[in-house]
């Protein structure tokens, strides 16, 4: 843990926090509002969106235990810095790809810095706030989310007008905040006097034990959430296309991911209360199932109302589900627990979204894109049951 000497007052450190929290997430949530532009200039498949949707889940999988290594290594400022400069380098260069194949690399290259960030975060939060972990947690998780909604909020009516309607430049636009931040991370986060007394405070233990279930565990739970919400994002554009109603793309996904700030919201108020309770965690499956299940039978106007309550509900388990890993481990395990979770549930995530867009296009009915999200949403249930069984939750 870094001296006190080196932690900036609770405002500084939180409002870095909550700025970093918007680099997890801000310039993928750029390409749903375009994705049916991109679609249509480079002829993409339904199974080449999923495909592309997926390689952020799947760097975040690939990724997770090599960034909780260079963290070991280098640091929190340098890795988060690093982090950082990858998500914006690697978006400003998809605006720059001729064809698919390009635009796959270079979303491998942004998705990366998002990986490299995932489980840097919680040591910046012990390092940044040691005595504020959960408020530093809960700053950052809002800033993730705000991310999320700023870049559906802002590109459509915003975004896209001052760069003259081209997706291209519109992902280029998006990278220059990701850079400011990084910036602002270099100039004023705490520094450690000790480079190698910051180094020993990481465990020396970084890969996830396999052998334990709870690492599965939380695998699975996370992976249902996960798989829920990229999916949902990647399929619900193309999805209301299909059925001729592209007016509904922008405020369908605007609710989808503005409907998770109430649920961050509350959660800053009541999360203490709902700590390893079992019930949020199956009622989020229920009300992500009904709602999915009226996206597909109800398009139309009620659409934003499911998909607002979709993300409400989603967002609800993600956030709870965060606060596992520190409730349920030993201090010394929760850093390589939770790269383990986070291994398996985007690793999951991306062969949801794959198995999506392969039941669109080897069926021809587009709603059958959303049948494996449904499943999750069962699934979610079952392994919160399960976990209550084994007294994890309760």
């Amino acid at each position: 843990m870094a001296d006190d000497r080196t932690v900036p007052s609770t405002w500084l450190a939180g409002t870095l926090l909550w700025l970093a929290g918007n680099g997890l997430r801000l310039t993928i949530l750029a390409v749903p509002p375009v994705i049916a532009m991109i679609r249509d200039e480079l002829r993409l498949s339904a199974t080449e969106v999923g495909l592309l949707s997926s390689i952020p889940p799947a760097m975040f999988a690939l990724a997770a235990l090599a960034g909780s290594l260079l963290v070991a290594r280098l640091g929190v400022t340098i890795a988060l810095v690093g982090g950082l400069l990858l998500v914006a380098g690697g978006s400003a260069l998809r605006g720059f790809s001729p064809n698919f194949a390009m635009l796959l690399v270079t979303t491998i290259v942004m998705s990366a810095g998002v990986a490299i960030m995932q489980p840097i975060m919680p040591t910046t939060v012990r390092q940044w706030m040691p005595h504020r972990i959960g408020l530093g947690t809960a700053l950052y998780t809002n800033g993730l989310l705000v991310g999320e909604i700023l870049a559906v909020l802002l590109t459509a009516p915003l975004v896209l007008p001052l760069v003259g309607g081209d997706w291209r430049d519109s992902l280029i636009a998006w990278s220059v905040p990701i850079a400011l931040i990084a910036a602002l991370v270099l100039a004023f986060a705490p520094r450690a006097p000790h480079p190698r007394s910051e180094s020993a405070a990481h465990p020396r233990k970084w890969l996830p034990d396999w052998h334990i279930g709870l690492v599965w565990r939380l695998g699975v739970l996370f992976l249902c959430v996960n798989a829920i919400y990229f999916s949902a994002n990647a399929f619900l554009p193309i999805f209301l296309a299909s059925r001729g109603r592209t007016d509904l793309i922008h405020d369908a996904l605007l609710a989808l991911n503005l409907g998770q700030l109430p649920a961050s919201m509350l959660l800053l108020v009541v999360a203490q209360r709902l700590e390893r309770r079992v019930w949020p965690y199956i009622a989020s499956g229920i009300v992500s199932l009904i709602s999915l299940g009226s996206i597909v039978l109800m398009t139309g106007p009620a659409t934003i109302f499911w998909c607002a309550l979709l993300g409400f509900s989603d967002a609800s388990a993600l956030i709870l589900g965060l606060t596992l890993p520190p409730l349920l481990c030993r201090p010394e395990d929760v850093a390589r627990t939770s790269a383990g979770m986070f291994t398996m549930s985007y690793g999951g995530a991306v062969l949801v979204a794959i198995l999506s867009g392969a039941a669109w296009d080897m069926s021809g009915v587009p709603s059958l894109a959303f049948v494996p999200l449904a499943i999750c949403a069962v699934a979610l249930t079952g392994i919160s049951m399960q976990m209550r069984r084994l007294g994890e939750l309760r």
